[in-house]
């Protein structure tokens, strides 16, 4: 299924639908319940801070790397800047407010941001994965 599909067609918000799509793609092993852990990330915390579609991008990063808890995980804390940096350089903001002025439209709320979370989600993971 397509970041499209979720995030417009099954009407997930942004953060469900980055995680969702990386589950597919990656088999993550994400239960229908853990969905509902990052609900409250869309629209920027509810309140237009963080971009839902980075911290789900987050969320699934973490699934991916963390085996027992963060502070376990060498390099996880380097791993997540790096990611946020990506998504930074390439939407020019990391603030949900911000991108919405920038990105959001009526039609396909922030189809544009949410595809670009999955696109820098899945360069950085490709790129994690050649890395010895």
């Amino acid at each position: 299924m397509t970041i499209r599909e979720i995030f417009l067609d099954k009407d997930y918000n942004c953060a469900e639908a980055v995680l969702l799509w990386a589950d597919e793609r990656y088999g993550l092993g994400v239960a229908p319940e853990d969905v509902k852990l990052v609900s409250g990330f869309g629209g920027g915390l509810g309140c237009g801070e963080n971009c839902g579609a980075l911290l789900g991008a987050m969320a699934a990063l973490s699934k991916a790397l963390v085996r027992d808890r963060g502070h376990a995980t060498p390099g996880f804390k380097e791993t997540c800047a790096g990611l946020t940096d990506r998504f930074r350089a390439d939407l020019g903001s990391i603030r949900c407010t911000e991108l919405k002025e920038k990105y959001r439209r009526p039609d396909v709320r922030c189809l544009y941001v949410v595809e670009r979370a999955a696109a820098i989600l899945d360069k950085y993971m490709q790129e994690l994965e050649e890395t010895p």
